[in-house]
């Protein structure tokens, strides 16, 4: 499946930053080490869209990309990995709470985890923002390419099970050094969103 076109449009440091109305958002959360912003480079096809830092913990604000003409995706801050300090952590926590807060912030939600690890209680928390509110998401599970294949499928059930998601929850095995599971996640996203 094709990328679309995509463009920075703005960061945001406080809840009256947030987008709100027009195209349809794609959150994706994530731990600060599970390869969020890479996941949203592959599924742009553009490098270097989503800063990538060598340290964890880059992404400090709700950063708002233009994805075509029909949706934005949201890269919002990591969490439980990134070494700063408490009042960082403290302002990443309120800005989190304010998002999810909103019913009209998220019209589609993306978990992303790295396949090899269980799930922590932070993933399991921000899997039941995505639950609780009422919206279509997905879990994309990162860095199955480190994954024997004949292991993906059971690491695929142990996190939807660790994660508390619904059958009706896709759980997708993903890859950004091949592209494993790219073309599923784009075909969610726009089979729930962009219609």
């Amino acid at each position: 499946m094709k990328s679309e076109p995509a463009s920075f449009i703005c960061s945001a440091y406080s809840p009256e930053d947030f987008i709100i109305g027009g195209k349809p958002v794609v959150a994706f959360a994530g731990r600060s080490n599970a390869g969020k912003s890479s996941v949203i480079n592959t599924l742009t096809g553009r490098r270097s869209l989503a800063h990538v830092g060598k340290a964890p913990g880059k992404t400090q604000s709700v950063n708002y990309y233009a994805i075509g003409s029909k949706l934005c995706f949201a890269d919002l801050p990591g969490y439980g990995y990134a070494k700063v300090g408490k009042a960082t952590i403290d302002a990443w926590s309120v800005l989190m709470e304010a998002f999810f807060a909103r019913p009209d912030t998220v019209a589609f939600g993306i978990l992303v985890v790295d396949s090899r690890h269980t799930p922590t209680s932070q993933d399991a928390l921000m899997a039941r923002y995505f639950a609780q509110s009422a919206k279509p998401w997905a879990v994309v599970a990162n860095k199955a390419d480190k994954l024997k294949k004949s292991d993906i499928p059971a690491a695929a059930a142990a996190l939807r099970g660790a994660l508390g998601a619904g059958a009706d929850v896709p759980v997708t095995a993903f890859s950004c050094v091949n592209g494993l599971g790219k073309d599923e996640i784009l075909q969610c996203i726009y089979r729930n969103v962009a219609r």
